[in-house]
């Protein structure tokens, strides 16, 4: 698979913060081709018999991940972590994090030299950690990346204590200025409710959606 000149770009500042710096987060929007840019960096790092896991929270994007991996970078073998299969036998794995996270499933994990964290926003909370913690504790050099299209988190803890730069932030207006993804187009339908709304509290910097609810989910709004 070709990339385009701007995913080139992204993997290339991604490969190089890594050798440099031991981390990195790459950000970048829907429509990017976040899995393509996942993938290529993890191929370009893993020369020489590198041992690689590419982490993911749900198993659709477990089995995706491994999909466009064998795509980008076919004749590499490949094994997964979920509730059905516990495999490290590929030099790239992909796991599941509720899986992976346990206790017994850790015991088992081999070392590591590339962890790859796929909608890295997530990587502070716990089951991450426990994972990067076990990574690191293996192997002190191991190399930890991380690629998000959303880095500030809703509870506005940092991503810092796992990343200490980022290495490339491809934004939306390139994509769209490169003719990557069409403008978008915004319809707003009145359907009576404004003054209500604008009474809606806020609980920490977004509305209260109980509230929201109480207002949308009536026959008149959505009939």
């Amino acid at each position: 698979m070709r990339l385009r000149p701007r995913q080139k770009t992204f993997v290339e500042r991604s490969v190089a913060a890594l050798a440099s710096r031991g981390n990195t987060l790459g950000v970048a929007p829907t429509g990017a081709g976040k899995t393509i840019m996942l993938s290529a960096v993890t191929g370009e790092m893993i020369g020489d018999g590198a041992k690689a896991c590419v982490l993911a929270h749900r198993d659709e994007l477990t089995a995706q991940n491994r999909a466009k991996f064998q795509r980008v970078v076919p004749g590499v073998a490949t094994s997964v972590i979920d509730a059905t299969e516990k495999s490290w036998g590929g030099q790239v794995a992909f796991a599941m994090v509720p899986t992976l996270a346990r206790a017994t499933n850790l015991a088992d994990m081999p070392r590591l030299d590339l962890l790859v964290i796929d909608e890295a926003h997530h990587a502070v909370a716990d089951s991450y950690r426990r994972i990067i913690d076990r990574v690191r504790d293996a192997n002190p050099d191991a190399r930890i990346f991380g690629v998000t299209a959303t880095p500030n988190r809703g509870d506005r803890k940092g991503l810092r204590e796992v990343f200490d730069n980022v290495a490339d932030q491809v934004r939306l207006g390139e994509l769209i200025a490169s003719g990557h993804l069409v403008p978008p187009r915004t319809f707003v339908i009145d359907v009576g409710v404004q003054d209500e709304l604008r009474s809606v509290r806020k609980t920490m910097s977004d509305f209260d959606m109980a509230e929201v609810a109480g207002i949308m989910d009536r026959a008149p709004v959505t009939d």
